[in-house]
């Protein structure tokens, strides 16, 4: 499950999300719109964290250098097993290099295509795993704006996004 962006672009590139739970730069729902309800899975995550911190304090304080990474990595794992992430495009969409010229974001989606502009898809977030997993239904990816306005309601099921 890909996502290709073409059009009025320097360089058409193609995305694959399903390795984007590997990157540094995915973030939580909650960090990208800040509602300040956490999700239990997102507590008990916030929780390994401190158990991790406190360890890594604590073996510091001994000056024992035990093998931390463990605690690290697991960490990691558990955060990306529960956690539903998002990915930011705008890192994507510099290494494309949209057209100066390129006024409109075509998103080919599976029920037809949405059009918006290229300063809302600058600012947007593309939905790649719930509760740790590839989206199957409706994916490979969600647009959401970056203020939130849909929310409710994200572009589903887009399989390609063309600039014009």
């Amino acid at each position: 499950m890909i996502v290709q962006i073409t059009g009025k672009v320097s360089y058409p590139i193609t995305l694959d999300p399903t390795v984007w739970i590997f990157d540094d730069r995915k973030q939580t729902f909650s960090e990208v719109f800040g509602d300040g309800i956490s999700t239990e899975e997102e507590q008990e995550v916030d929780e390994l964290r401190e158990q991790a911190e406190r360890f890594n304090r604590a073996m510091y304080q001994q000056k024992v250098s035990p093998p931390i990474n463990k605690s690290v990595n697991r960490y990691e794992k558990e955060r990306a097993i529960k956690g539903t992430f998002l990915m930011p495009l705008l890192p994507f969409l510099h290494t494309s290099e949209i057209d100066k010229n390129a006024n409109t974001a075509v998103l080919e989606t599976t029920d037809g295509e949405v059009s918006i502009t290229t300063e809302q898809i600058r600012d947007s977030y593309a939905l790649f795993a719930e509760t740790g997993k590839p989206l199957k239904e409706d994916g490979p990816i969600h647009l959401y704006f970056g203020d939130g306005s849909n929310k409710e309601a994200p572009v589903k099921g887009i399989k390609k996004i063309r600039f014009e």
